[in-house]
């Protein structure tokens, strides 16, 4: 199989990317299930990238659904070092417009239906998670931004939600309370399991409403969403293509890729080889 360098997570349009050659389709299977749709790989600016449709082709799987593992496994599996992510969010502050793009760095994490972690089962494992972006991922998406022209914020809080219903006006207003700056159903989950497969991972968050807490703004609609996340995704494919044409091939300025080297705390002795098979792409060597 072909070492693929990057990752992208994001709609299954986003692999329309201006300049995107040699693209293929690649199915594939992992120790943890199918992830959401086949992996389609090409080059960009100079080097081999791979992109997966988050909720599948037709956006037909919910966040609560997403097969969370099985689509980082298989970034793995593909030899992905680092990850972009682009996903549409709900603003949580005045001065967040829809349309701007978010650099986030932090998250608060509200799900409790999906499974977030490769390890249980027979091994336990730990890891650091208290700047769970990036930093050099994100400051090439920031400077991305920058030379681009687009509106966005540098850095900002993700709250992460189950869904798939919107937020009632009175969980809005008290995420508010808690500082947020932006509110979505999935980037927490694909963060945490990339931190434990040593990918590096960032995300660009698409504004696409103020939720339902603007009191002059009508509550957030499905239709809403679409409408400006059409418009949206056309400067993340932008900011995509600039990132990638100016990451550098080695990772020098971050740990994601040794986040494991300490976090295992079961004995090796008491691992089964059914448990270091299935997850080889991921265990540090003994």
């Amino acid at each position: 199989m072909e070492k693929i360098e990057i990752g992208i997570i994001g709609g299954s349009g986003f692999y329309e990317i201006e300049g995107l050659k040699e693209i293929k389709e690649i199915k594939i299977e992992t120790p943890f299930g199918k992830p959401s749709d086949s992996y389609f790989t090409g080059e960009l600016e100079g080097k081999r990238v791979a992109f997966l449709s988050r909720h599948g082709r037709g956006h037909r799987i919910l966040p609560s659904e997403i097969n969370f593992r099985a689509n980082i496994y298989g970034f793995k599996m593909l030899g992905v070092e680092r990850i972009i992510s682009a996903s549409a969010v709900g603003s949580m502050k005045e001065n967040i417009h829809p349309m701007d793009v978010v650099i986030v760095d932090q998250f608060i994490d509200r799900t409790f239906r999906r499974i977030n972690t490769f390890f249980g089962n027979g091994i336990a494992g730990h890891i650091s998670f208290a700047h769970p972006i990036c930093p050099e991922l994100s400051k090439h998406l920031i400077n991305s931004c920058k030379s681009l022209g687009i509106s966005f914020h540098p850095k900002g809080t993700y709250i992460c939600i189950e869904g798939p219903a919107f937020s009632t006006k009175a969980e809005s207003l008290l995420y508010r309370s808690w500082g947020v700056d932006v509110i979505g159903m999935t980037n927490v989950t694909e963060a945490k399991l990339a931190r434990e497969a040593g990918i590096c991972y960032a995300t660009i968050a698409l504004v696409t409403d103020y939720d339902c807490w603007h009191e002059e703004e009508e509550p957030v609609t499905v239709e809403m969403v679409l409408n400006y996340l059409r418009k949206n995704t056309e400067n993340a494919k932008k900011i995509i293509k600039e990132t990638i044409k100016n990451l550098p091939k080695e990772r020098t300025e971050c740990t994601c890729a040794s986040a494991l080297k300490y976090a295992v705390i079961t004995d090796r002795n008491m691992i089964t080889d059914e448990l270091k098979e299935k997850l080889k792409y991921i265990l540090p060597e003994e």
